[in-house]
């Protein structure tokens, strides 16, 4: 019997975040897979290491509650510096949001605050050529809808990153590494209906700032998005297994 898959989840949330918690659960739920599978790694508290990753068969990140990949500090140099490691690694590698965003700017792509680019809600992602192409994103076909919030913007990809998907507002939603086995999308495919309306709760203030609604009119706009969610699937299934160590 082959043995059940092990993850780590690289989080950036303070430690009272409610959130905290329900990333974990959104992963295992989206991946079928029990939390216990799901280790975390902090990187508010300090450096990932060469030691942490030996354990692990596939890499994780997420969103970051408070946290801004277009700043600058102490923990961001920190964050940056793990995802470069990630990357030297040849882990195969699944972020979304701020991982999006982090893993862009570490490897040398351009991260900025933009309100008039930010998108909250369900949004229509149209594949690129490449992304057409790709074994991950092609098979939902041309346009997918995935869950978005987020008011920082990748307007600069990095070198060796191949962009896979777009929306109206948005060029850069989704790239992959040409020579790794890292994908980044700027929606959340890890979540669904019930949990993208509990990370609303917890954070309501973007609902008005972004979409200009209350929580309760804004809600009735969301619904699930299985094509997003299996991206991080044939990831998993398709992707993953080509990198991960046979020995």
């Amino acid at each position: 019997m082959l043995e059940p898959l092990r993850y780590l989840l690289l989080q950036v949330r303070n430690a009272d975040d409610p959130m905290l918690k329900q990333e974990v659960s959104c992963f295992a739920e989206i991946l079928e897979v029990d939390e216990s599978q799901v280790a975390v790694f902090d990187l508010l508290g300090g450096s990932l290491q060469e030691n942490d990753l030996l354990e692990t068969d596939i890499v994780l990140v997420g969103g970051s509650g408070h946290y801004s990949a277009a700043g600058e500090g102490d923990w961001l140099d920190v964050a940056l510096d793990s995802l470069r490691l990630v990357h030297d690694s040849r882990k195969p590698t699944f972020a979304s949001c701020w991982g999006f965003q982090a893993m862009a700017r570490a490897m040398g792509g351009r991260v900025v605050h933009d309100l008039e680019k930010a998108e909250l809600g369900v949004h229509h992602v149209k594949l690129t050529s490449a992304g057409t192409a790709d074994p991950v994103f092609g098979p939902s076909g041309p346009i997918l809808q995935g869950l978005m919030g987020h008011e920082d913007t990748v307007v600069e990809l990095p070198a060796g990153a191949e962009l896979l998907a777009s929306t109206e507002r948005v060029q850069n939603q989704a790239y992959r590494f040409v020579d790794r086995p890292i994908y980044c999308t700027q929606f959340h495919p890890e979540l669904n209906r019930d949990s993208f309306l509990g990370r609303l709760k917890s954070y309501p203030e973007y609902v008005e700032k972004i979409a200009g609604l209350s929580l309760d009119e804004f809600r009735h706009s969301i619904h699930d998005t299985p094509e997003a969610a299996a991206l991080l699937k044939r990831f998993v299934q398709q992707i993953a297994p080509l990198h991960l160590d046979q020995t």
